[in-house]
This record gives C-alpha cells, sequence and structure tokens, in this order.
C-alpha cells in the first residue's frame, strides 16, 4: 500500500474517506418508500385517485417538506392473488417499472419545490408481463406530471 506524499494527495485521500456515496438517479432508496400508517391513512382519504388499468393511483401533492420529493407505496391484494410469490413478483415489478420511468416526475416536483406520496395498487385479476405494466406505468407517471405542473 503507498501512502500520499503530497498535500494534494493527502487532502484527496482524506476527503474519499468522508465523502457520501453518490446517488444515484435510477435508484430507489429506503427514504422513497412511504411508510408510516398516518401517512398511509392521509393520502387515502386526502389524496386523489385514477385508475391507468391495471394500475390504481393514489396520490397527494404537496409543498415539499421532506428531503425526498417522492414517496411511493405498492400493493398487490391478497384477494386476487392468493399465493405470496405471485404479489411478491407483481410488486417487484411495479417497482422496476417506477425505479425506471420516475425522472420526469421527480425533476417537475423538485423544480417547483413540491412533494407527492404515490400508491399504486393492482386491480388486475389476471398478472401481467413487464411490457405492459411498464406501459401503463409510463401513462400513470405522465398523467401525474401534468397534475404537478398544473398544480
Amino acid at each position: 500500500m503507498s501512502y500520499p506524499k503530497s498535500v494534494e494527495e493527502i487532502q484527496y485521500f482524506w476527503d474519499s474517506l468522508f465523502l457520501q456515496p453518490m446517488k444515484h438517479p435510477n435508484s430507489f432508496s429506503k427514504a422513497e418508500h412511504l411508510c408510516g400508517e398516518k401517512r398511509i391513512t392521509r393520502v387515502f382519504t386526502q389524496g386523489e385517485a385514477f385508475i391507468c388499468y391495471p394500475l390504481r393511483v393514489v396520490f397527494l401533492i404537496e409543498p415539499k417538506m421532506d428531503d425526498e420529493p417522492a414517496s411511493v407505496l405498492v400493493g398487490v391484494p391478497k384477494k386476487r392473488f392468493k399465493r405470496a410469490n405471485k404479489r411478491n413478483r407483481l410488486k417487484r415489478l411495479m417497482r422496476e417499472t417506477y425505479r425506471l420511468n420516475k425522472q420526469e416526475m421527480i425533476g417537475a416536483l423538485n423544480e417547483k419545490q413540491l412533494q407527492i406520496h404515490l400508491a399504486f395498487n393492482y386491480v388486475a385479476d389476471e398478472e401481467l408481463d413487464f411490457s405492459s405494466i411498464e406501459k401503463k406505468m409510463k401513462t400513470a407517471l405522465q398523467k401525474l406530471h401534468t397534475k404537478i405542473e398544473t398544480f
């Protein structure tokens, strides 16, 4: 192991020890998850909703108070999908499609200093593939983007 020899090398070495990891734009961190009974209840009672089949989207837009501009909840009903592995797969697909397509909405939220709480509920009776869920997720996020622009 070689040790830094110049002042610049020492400064770089010291700074690299305490750098925060860069947040990737396509990440979906724990801070972006909508959790807490009070917050979830507030979204479902005070929020607006629309259906972009097979997704039902419930959202609440408010002035920015948290670090994250969006918090997301994903749900699949046990009534329609009895097997947990099917529910988990659909939730994974919905989280992944959101993660890959959220940048435009996040940019609009940051620009207007707003935050949004979202709940995506899967309402179809049959399991759909990734491409069809992604297409509907893009449509839903585009609708949300227009709602943010008019807020």
